[in-house]
């Protein structure tokens, strides 16, 4: 590439340098994170190619595909030569690679541990900007039988009613729930406030015999498990 032509379209690549190409020749593994966008993008300007601009999006997200998932499509859009068609295709792809992997966690989904529980809630939760309240229904044997969105609310925190939460687990004959939020800080410690739910959910579970088995905080990939540590 010369000093005096610094861009050089795709078509005019080498044919193992197209990401279309290079993915049917070489496979999807063989593809750069950009050039994985650079296909979704599908083309680029007059100033920069699709992998270019691909890019250009990663480092909007600090390189980190975990933290783009959490970007909105006016904020891909911040990204010169990515309109809202393009950022929409983005938005949409991340989405389906959430939703595979929670797929993936429910084709297990018999509760053994902790584990096995954030591995359900966390794509549902580690990107969201704002609090939500989710519940997983067990039966018996711990096998999940569904999962409920209870509440959502703010940055700093969402309101979870021991009625509704109960109601639902009545009304599907659970025997046991898992409670489940995100903080967005990214902070997976406890508040005070989460604590003093926690022990009146165990209260109100003891008296309708239905077990409160655990309580996860999710905070982008760690979590915090009120069972592991003792306090539930």
């Amino acid at each position: 590439m010369s000093d005096e032509n610094p861009y050089v379209s795709i078509k005019n690549w080498a044919e193992d340098d197209r990401p279309r190409e290079k993915l049917l020749l070489k496979g999807k593994q063989a593809l750069s994170n950009a050039e994985l966008l650079a296909i979704l993008i599908s083309t680029g300007t007059k100033e920069a190619s699709a992998v270019e601009l691909g890019k250009r999006i990663l480092k909007l997200a600090g390189d980190n595909l975990n933290e783009l998932g959490k970007l909105a499509v006016k904020d891909l859009t911040k990204v010169k030569g990515i309109g809202k068609a393009k950022a929409i295709t983005i938005a949409a792809a991340l989405e389906l690679g959430a939703r595979r992997r929670m797929e993936e966690a429910l084709e297990k989904a018999i509760i053994r541990s902790s584990r096995d529980a954030f591995e359900i809630m966390h794509p549902l939760l580690s990107d969201l900007k704002k609090e939500e309240f989710w519940i997983l229904l067990l039966n018996r044997a711990n096998k999940v039988l569904h999962k409920f969105r209870v509440s959502e609310g703010g940055v700093a925190g969402t309101v979870a009613d021991p009625k509704i939460i109960f109601k639902t687990a009545l009304d599907t004959l659970a025997s046991g729930i898992i409670l489940c939020h995100n903080h967005p800080s990214g902070n997976n410690k406890p508040s005070q406030t989460d604590i003093d739910l926690t022990k009146k959910m165990k209260e109100a579970g003891k008296l309708l015999e239905i077990a409160v088995v655990d309580h996860l905080i999710i905070a982008e990939n760690n979590f915090f498990s009120f069972a592991d540590e003792g306090i539930l």
